[in-house]
């Protein structure tokens, strides 16, 4: 039952096939999970597999030694699963707002998307909401969060990602265990991806290979620009959904601007030299979850990064600010974070 509470959104009412579906998952998970430490000195370790667990340690070791990060069994232990994501979360937004339908539960507090183990049941849950009228997105994850409830293992799903992408999740999952607010997806995700940002600086700083900071100084210029890109188009949809006018015309400005927004990428692309990392991402029938799904992610970070520089960047002191920060009230947080 912790697993579910920890794993997911499900409505406050009992949802007992939806807590199943969760624990089970998470079980399974625990369940195949074994030593890193036993997996590395094992004579009979796929080698790749043992390179890629080393980085995965060292990374760990960084976390907690370098950024405050919990210092606990988090990440110690690798479990395969043999699927490409460890569950599938389900995003939904109105069809003329960029509001994020939220699904509540006690531990976690209402949060911005539903979680499954099984793809099936995570786009049968969208069918149902398309019906409904809802504009959805159903985004495979290759990790989660239990808050500190369990010690997370490493995963086939994000243990071959490149080292940069690699380090970035487990240190956005290690902040989740930092701070988390229940109730608000949009300050607990962007406050971990500050962190995994700020981690990240600091990991390739330390690792002092010139190539791979030249390779993560393009994709991050790539990224930055692919985010104010989604930025910029968020802007217009909440000014055409808010101007006077019928819903008639708003569809017409809201067709517009995604069509504006999938040329300005092919813009975008050409001035990259025709790297194609995000063509998947725009050959999706984009909605508003989409858009507002990203925004969850992102949208606050600037405002935790001043934060950061208040505190001298020092991060022992910014966790205590943004815990304290946690405790206020949401128009308390939005004046010293913004609105994003």
């Amino acid at each position: 039952m912790l697993a579910a509470l920890a794993c997911g959104g499900c409505a406050l009412t009992v949802d007992l096939s939806y807590y199943w579906q969760s624990a089970r998952g998470h079980l399974e998970l625990m369940r195949l999970a074994r030593p890193v430490d036993a997996l590395i000195a094992a004579p009979d370790t796929d080698p790749v597999l043992r390179q890629r667990l080393e980085r995965a340690r060292e990374i760990r070791r960084f976390a907690a030694e370098s950024l405050g990060l919990p210092d606990n069994g988090s990440y110690t232990r690798y479990a395969g699963l043999g699927r490409p994501h460890v569950v599938w979360n389900v995003f939904a937004a109105p069809e003329l707002s960029l509001t994020l339908k939220t699904w509540c539960f006690p531990v976690a507090g209402c949060v911005a998307y539903r979680g499954y183990f099984s793809q099936g049941a995570a786009e049968a849950l969208a069918a149902d909401l398309r019906a409904q009228g809802w504009e959805t997105q159903v985004a495979g994850v290759p990790a989660y969060s239990t808050l500190g409830w369990f010690d997370d293992p490493l995963l086939d799903t994000f243990v071959s990602l490149p080292e940069t992408e690699l380090a970035r999740l487990i240190f956005h999952e290690l902040a989740h265990q930092v701070v988390y607010l229940s109730g608000d997806s949009s300050f607990n995700e962007s406050f971990a991806t500050a962190v995994e940002e700020v981690g990240l600086e600091r990991w390739l700083a330390h690792r002092g290979d010139a190539a791979l900071r030249d390779r993560h100084r393009q994709a991050d210029r790539r990224r930055r620009d692919f985010l104010a890109l989604l930025r910029d188009t968020r802007q217009r949809l909440e000014a055409a959904y808010a101007a006077p006018g019928d819903d008639a015309q708003r569809r017409r400005d809201k067709a517009a601007i995604f069509e504006a927004m999938r040329a300005d990428y092919q813009t975008l692309r050409a001035s990259w030299g025709g790297f194609t990392g995000y063509d998947r991402w725009f050959a999706q029938p984009l909605g508003n979850a989409h858009l507002a799904a990203v925004a969850t992610y992102t949208a606050l970070v600037p405002g935790f990064r001043r934060l950061l520089e208040e505190q001298g960047g020092d991060l022992p002191r910014f966790y205590e600010a943004v815990r304290e920060l946690s405790r206020k009230s949401p128009a308390e947080r939005s004046r010293v974070l913004g609105n994003g």
